[in-house]
């Protein structure tokens, strides 16, 4: 796969070249996006050489930009053999949904204590385009628009800091993500669960808005990642049955009562 097609081609002819931390951060950030869209599938060759060519740049940045992603867990760099998008670690994924879901509700938590009307209707606002984007079918824009949502309530609280901390901390639960969204009704049913956390956010209910975000995040099935990977086995490495031996039922209990302690969650 190359970035030509993705509007990739010519970053020299647009003023980057000879500004190597300008054009690896660029070509970082949309191998990044492919990688967690999908559109670079696990297990999938990436070529230094290719990249540069298309791009019309050194391989140097090429190859900053691969390290950055490794040091993410999105590619794996095998001196001599190559470098390949990483497979989704399950460990990592449960770890990530833990940090993301006690962040989400402190976002949430605070957006229903704050909340001003400008808010709410922005937040509405989405909810109408999300359906849209439901009934026309486009999973792509519709990822943006529940990125935007969850944006927004971390900024009516107050916290627009914690979002980014969520953005980097939820990469590989993003690449899981994208695997779910073609089930039956699921887009669906995820716009509901966001209806359900605005409509508590507009009421300044603390609590059933941090329910809801948790019900919410509940939904991508984490806990039980076996029908996904059974679909789809070579896009995941690690043991399941040994990850999920670290989470015990007090600790899911309270993730769903809103209190901080480890649990495999979602959105």
């Amino acid at each position: 796969m190359g970035f030509a097609s993705d509007g990739m081609m010519g970053i020299s002819g647009s003023g980057f070249s000879g500004r190597s931390g300008t054009a690896t951060q660029i070509v970082h950030n949309r191998l990044r996006a492919e990688i967690v869209s999908l559109k670079r599938l696990p297990g999938e060759t990436i070529s230094e050489k290719e990249i540069a060519a298309e791009c019309g740049l050194s391989r140097t940045p090429i190859r900053e930009a691969l390290l950055r992603l490794a040091e993410e867990q999105l590619v794996d760099i095998v001196p001599k053999s190559g470098t390949r998008v990483s497979r989704i670690p399950v460990a990592s994924l449960l770890e990530a949904q833990v940090a993301r879901t006690a962040l989400e509700q402190v976002n949430v938590r605070a957006a229903a204590g704050r909340v001003q009307g400008s808010d709410i209707a922005n937040m509405r606002a989405m909810i109408v385009f999300q359906r849209e984007r439901v009934e026309a079918g486009d999973s792509d824009q519709f990822h943006a628009s529940d990125e935007a949502l969850h944006r927004a309530i971390a900024v009516a609280g107050g916290y627009p800091g914690i979002w980014r901390m969520i953005e980097q901390v939820k990469l590989q639960v993003d690449r899981y993500r994208r695997l779910t969204l073609p089930q039956v009704n699921r887009m669906e049913r995820v716009v509901e669960e966001h209806s359900e956390i605005v409509e508590a956010i507009a009421d300044h209910d603390v609590d059933r808005a941090v329910i809801a975000m948790t019900k919410h995040l509940e939904g991508l099935g984490i806990e039980d990642l076996r029908p996904i990977r059974e679909l789809n086995p070579d896009y995941f490495i690690g043991d399941i049955n040994g990850a999920f031996e670290k989470w015990s039922d007090g600790n899911i209990a309270d993730q769903k009562q809103g209190r901080s302690g480890p649990k495999p969650l979602n959105d």
